[in-house]
């Protein structure tokens, strides 16, 4: 396979397929949940005149409510929200409201206010607002006045009638990771004060605040924004808690004031909540755990436990066991402030009312007792079956071959309309006073309204997974056949006509069934992809891999089929490093320790013990850090430790390595002094910042400007001055040390010796896979391993043009696929937030994500730069090896897609969409940083490598 157009075509091909194909793990596992023409419902008569809905954001349920929460923290009280508890304890209804991933901001106000949980993939398309207008609690209200953050409030004002939903925002400017977060949740309360002033001297102001269906939203982002600066077990998490439930307290005295009645209910709970190291972005346990405290005017009081207990090992610590624990799903809370204040369930809303289930105790204390709970559950179930008829209508006109959802057909074959029936019988039981059987009946509907929900939008799964399986073994089939097969055994034109012509039938019949079906476009295109490989397959290898299998021999074959399934081992051991990280040292204690060990040649062995050595050194500290925890603390003595190390090496690398052209040599020593600089300089201001920050001191703007001068600069410094090309190991420094600028910065403790590690392995790798080449290809030409004999053989592998893959290739891609893998997670979850805040202060998701991009691509610039020189070394062709390994990376990619899965845990529906992500991305991105390795190391020595480890047999010093 030359370096030619037909290797730009396979790797634009492979590059386009995985990109596009990312997208059909959403479209076969979720769909918009926005359906439109629907009717609304709501219940005749309200509980409340008004609700005031209270949103701790970023508030983790434990905290709140348990006893000794924080007893990591000396001196702290027993009891960190004393208000909110007394309202669990004397007035009020409590429980966990159960959030979905993802576990963002805006997924969550939207299942709280909306009632829908978002498509999963909308958070791809937009950072604030709801890529689809949507209807909400506040639309539905008479007038809603909001307060708080300009990332939540706008959106529901967006799709409202216009002048329903008021906002009062403060400053983006406002939102500052380094400074005192309560000052955001205290101006919501000042501003909610200041409405409730300016109305006693407003006519009008006072006659709508006065108004029914009136809703409150106090958004306090200020617990979100410190759990990130100093997580939650902190004494400045505490500090907030502690101003939320005394804002609380504080917006219950002014609506008494005001108001001087008592119809209002009041609502509290947060969107999400946050793990342990301050996140909230995946799908641990602690993000999906959020309070919920419902009081006031049509709510109930607590209610005595009763056996079974309400309660689990969670909820026990709390000292609320005496207490009946009433949990919920999120979106449920928009259906119980719908019927609180008696407007329309939103459209869209798949929330159900705690009060439907008859077995349970509920959040409501109506007028009218059960009767009211009834009726509530007839319309929440009418509200939900309005959302499946509108679906059915829609497949059942437009699938070929429609089929019912069983329990709407179980005796009512003949009804035109799905669920008249069951609800007809609803409306009889309430009539005749049978309110108990009336909610079981409406309960029974509603979960089957929503399982029929669910089928309907899986409708069409079973086959997207085929089109899916199909395309990525197909792509399997063709790269194989691409790099193995060479361009003259594709059969001739005639005989391939009629392979053409089937496919050409096949395509056009799928898009024929979409078109009855109006699928959308991306499906389409989905099917070009399986239909194009497979048709190329058969046309290129049907003939050939026919005949290639008749004469193969039967212990050539057996060879090929062990080391295909060496290979599938390897590649899922890989899918299993994903929730296992350990796999990833044992990988590196196989290939450092076993594999020389029981696969390199004597001679090799006894010629390089040295390189051995080094090799096995580097793996065996490469091993350690996928063994560290995920949970880490900003440590300063590691940072100067890896920091230090990292200018060692660029310090050594400057006095040794070679330059045989005084010019050069010069220009070599210029580029690393200044890399070298910007390093130290970096150093200096990374202390001074770490210092400010922990001790909260403000830090000062220079400080910041010249931050970034020394952090850009050190990027930027190995391409606009690049280190000479003569030797690549020299420019391979001037890149490691220019990244290494972003491990200074943006390093939290330990990521800085992994980036180290990391580096130092694949240069061992290069010097590895290079000395071992040479025996591996005299073996292959059945010759004797002999030194001489190994290095002759080696001249003769220069003919790129010529290059079909040997065994040896195949291994090369799996370890590159390996060192993929682990450069993403061979730290962990580093994301962490607090080394961002040296640079960024104030809330900017785009930004800091950049920054954190940059320390996730710094390991595979160098990746990217080592697997250049590797391919140099071998005189393979660029984006060989880099074919092989995209070709055998879909086994893994497979394995992923049938993993996902939009049920059980939501730990367990996070995890396996982004493991799909990640494993499809990994690669697209791996072969984007190759090809930036390509340019990167352009014009270096080509050539296989002499036993001495120089170019052209050439010694180097």
């Amino acid at each position: 396979m030359a370096v030619t157009g037909s290797v730009w075509r396979l790797l634009l091909i492979g590059l386009v397929f995985h990109l596009v194909y990312i997208g059909t793990v959403f479209d076969c596992y979720f769909t918009s949940p926005v359906v439109h023409g629907m009717r609304q419902h709501s219940i005749e008569r309200a509980e409340a005149k008004r609700l005031v809905l209270i949103v701790g954001d970023g508030l983790r349920a434990d905290l709140l409510l348990a006893k000794n929460g924080f007893s990591m923290i000396s001196d702290s009280p027993e009891t960190i929200a004393p208000h909110l508890r007394s309202i669990v304890e004397t007035r009020g209804a409590f429980g966990i409201s159960h959030t979905r991933v993802p576990t963002e901001s805006r997924p969550g106000h939207v299942a709280l206010i909306g009632g829908m949980y978002e498509d999963v993939s909308a958070v791809t398309k937009g950072w604030k607002t709801n890529p689809v207008d949507f209807d909400s609690v506040f639309n539905q209200s008479s007038t809603t006045y909001s307060f708080g953050s300009p990332d939540i409030l706008p959106m529901f004002a967006r799709g409202a009638t216009p002048g329903k939903v008021k906002i009062w925002c403060y400053d983006e400017d406002e939102e500052d990771f380094t400074k005192d977060a309560t000052a955001l949740d205290l101006w919501v309360l000042d501003h909610l004060a200041a409405l409730f002033h300016n109305a006693t001297v407003d006519p009008q102001l006072n006659n709508r605040l006065r108004r029914d269906k009136t809703v409150f939203f106090l958004h306090l982002l200020g617990l979100d924004t410190t759990g990130h600066s100093y997580r939650p077990h902190s004494k400045e998490y505490m500090a907030n808690i502690q101003v939320v439930d005394g804002i609380v307290n504080k917006t219950e005295e002014l609506f008494r004031e005001f108001y001087a009645d008592n119809e209002t209910a009041f609502i509290f709970t947060a969107d999400h909540g946050m793990s342990q190291i301050g996140n909230h972005g995946d799908g641990d346990l602690d993000n999906t755990r959020t309070p919920l405290i419902a009081w006031g005017k049509g709510v109930r009081g607590p209610l005595p436990d009763s056996s079974p207990s309400s309660h689990d090992e969670y909820s026990k610590p709390w000292g609320l066991t005496h207490l009946v624990r009433r949990d919920v799903e999120q979106a449920d809370v928009a259906a119980l402030m719908s019927t609180l204040i008696g407007v329309n369930m939103p459209i869209n809303s798949v929330g159900v009312l705690p009060d439907v289930d008859p077995t349970k105790p509920g959040y409501l204390l109506p007028r009218e007792g059960e009767k009211t709970q009834a009726a509530a559950a007839l319309v929440n179930a009418k509200a939900i079956l309005e959302h499946y008829r509108i679906k059915h209508d829609e497949k059942r006109t437009h699938s070929l071959f429609y089929k019912q959802y069983s329990f709407f057909t179980a005796g009512e074959a003949s009804e035109e309309v799905p669920g008249d029936a069951k609800l007809t019988a609803i409306e009889g039981l309430i009539q005749q006073g049978a309110y108990y059987q009336a909610r079981l009946h409406a309960k029974e509907l509603i979960e089957h309204t929503l399982e029929g929900l669910r089928y309907l939008q899986t409708y069409d799964r079973l086959m997207i997974r085929g089109i899916v399986i199909a395309a990525y073994l197909g792509w399997i089939a063709f790269g194989a056949v691409s790099i193995l097969l060479p361009p003259s055994a594709s059969q001739s034109l005639r005989s391939a006509l009629p392979i053409h012509l089937f496919t050409t039938i096949a395509l056009g019949a799928f898009w024929a069934l979409f078109t009855k079906q109006r699928s959308p476009w991306s499906f389409y295109v989905y099917i070009v992809f399986p239909c194009y490989f497979w048709d190329q397959v058969l046309v290129r290898a049907g003939g050939p891999l026919l005949r290639n299998i008749r004469h193969a021999r039967a212990g050539s074959l057996a060879g090929y089929v062990l080391r295909g399934t060496l290979v599938v081992a390897a590649l899922q051991s890989m899918v299993a490093g994903y929730t296992h990280r350990s796999i990833w040292s044992a990988w590196f204690a196989v290939i450092g320790i076993l594999w020389p060990l029981l696969s390199w040649p004597r001679e090799l062995l006894s010629e390089n013990r040295q390189l051995l050595l080094m090799w096995m050194t580097a793996c065996l500290f490469t091993a350690v850090f996928p063994l560290l925890s995920v949970h880490q603390k900003e440590n300063l003595p590691i940072i100067l430790f890896s920091s230090s190390l990292i200018y060692a090496i660029g310090v050594i690398g400057l006095l040794y390595t070679p330059y045989p052209d005084i010019g050069e040599r010069r220009r070599f020593g210029a580029v690393i002094c200044v890399l070298l600089f910007e390093i130290g300089w970096s150093l200096f201001f990374t202390i001074l910042i770490v210092r400010d920050l922990q001790e909260k001191w403000p830090v000062p703007r220079l400080y910041r400007f010249l931050g970034w001068c020394t952090f850009l600069a050190g990027i930027v410094t190995p391409f606009v001055y690049p280190a000479p090309r003569s030797n690549p190991h020299g420019r391979v420094l001037s890149f490691f040390l220019g990244f290494g600028v972003c491990f200074v910065w943006l390093t939290i403790r330990a990521e800085g010796l992994f980036y180290i590690a990391y580096s130092l392995t694949l240069g061992l790798w290069v010097e590895v896979e290079s000395a071992l080449r040479p025996y591996t290809l005299a073996k292959d030409a059945l010759q004797p391993v002999t030194a001489a004999k190994a290095a002759e053989t080696a001249e003769h592998a220069k003919d790129a043009s010529t290059y079909r893959p040997h065994a040896d290739d195949l291994r090369i891609a799996v370890f590159f696929l390996l060192f993929v893998q682990v450069a993403f997670f061979g730290t962990g979850k580093s994301f962490y937030l607090e080394p961002v805040y040296r640079l960024v202060p104030i809330f900017s998701p785009f930004l800091m994500a950049a920054l954190l991009i940059f320390k996730i691509v710094a390991p595979y610039i160098i990746l990217a730069t080592a697997f250049s020189i590797l391919n140099a070394r071998l005189d393979l062709p660029p984006f060989s090896l880099v074919l092989v390994a995209l070709t055998l990376t879909d086994i893994m990619t497979i394995t992923f897609f049938l993993n996902v899965t939009d049920t059980g845990s939501w730990l367990e529906i996070g995890q396996t969409i982004s493991f799909f992500c990640i494993g499809s991305l990994l690669l697209v991105w791996s072969a984007g940083i190759c090809a930036l390795g390509e340019l990167l190391m352009a014009g270096q020595p080509r050539g296989a490598l002499g036993l001495d480890g120089a170019p052209d047999g050439k010694k180097v010093r």
